[in-house]
């Protein structure tokens, strides 16, 4: 029987490969992480996740899954928001990101209503219908079965739950994608000063070509059960975060 093939970079791997090598790339930078993302988007990142968060539209009492949520930019956001009465979930299917998100989050005094748990998106091990909302920043590109963790995070959405997407996307118009490939095109080489890491960099950045684009991933959520999909681009569609809903 032939092997499944999907994509690393621009690389061609065996499917079953891709979740070791993905896992590689996320325990070497794990202890820089949040460091290398200020530096890479000049800060940017904190005011994306920001406008994200407005997005999901949380309230006291919510059940909240901030999946793929690494180091805890997310769930620091958030768990205000939902209170003493509520609960957010840091997912992340690579343990040395959520330990060091708990790390992060304990030394804050975030300790009351917050949980972690290592899962694989495309499998989530919840139940169904369990959680209010859920957030995906910067982690679907990494997933090697986008429409399974498309599918997965329906099935744990209750009715009339929200589903925001923030990932690197394609920018409209020519001038911005050449400045962001110039750009983008010194992370290796600040990965490799800081890090001793070029390769994890240079994943990364293959892998936000290789993604979705806009109106690609829109139909993807769609296709997935979610219902008024939309989109909002940032940094002239450098970015984009995606929202979708779960039908009553």
């Amino acid at each position: 029987m032939a092997e499944d093939f999907t994509h690393f970079g621009f690389r061609r791997i065996p499917v079953a490969d891709k979740a070791r090598q993905v896992a590689d790339v996320f325990h070497r930078v794990a202890g820089k992480y949040d460091l290398m993302n200020d530096i890479m988007s000049l800060g940017s990142h904190r005011v994306m996740k920001r406008l994200a968060v407005e997005l999901a539209r949380l309230r006291e009492g919510h059940r909240v899954l901030d999946l793929a949520g690494g180091t805890g930019d997310l769930t620091r956001l958030m768990a205000p928001l939902v209170g003493a009465t509520g609960t957010v979930i840091l997912c992340d299917i690579n343990p040395s990101m959520v330990a060091e998100g708990r790390r992060r989050l304990i030394d804050q005094g975030m300790v009351q209503n917050v949980e972690y748990l290592i899962g694989d998106a495309e499998a989530l091990p919840l139940p169904g219908e369990s959680v209010d909302a859920i957030t995906m920043a910067f982690g679907l590109r990494n997933v090697t079965d986008q429409m399974a963790a498309l599918a997965s995070m329906h099935r744990v959405l209750k009715a009339g739950g929200r589903l925001v997407v923030l990932e690197f996307s394609r920018p409209s118009q020519p001038l911005v994608q050449t400045a962001f490939d110039t750009y983008s095109s010194i992370w290796p080489d600040i990965g490799r000063r800081l890090l001793n890491d070029a390769d994890s960099y240079r994943y990364l950045i293959e892998s936000i070509k290789m993604h979705p684009d806009q109106e690609t991933l829109k139909q993807m959520m769609t296709d997935a059960g979610f219902s008024n999909c939309e989109y909002h681009n940032l940094m002239g569609g450098i970015a984009a975060i995606h929202v979708g809903s779960k039908s009553d």
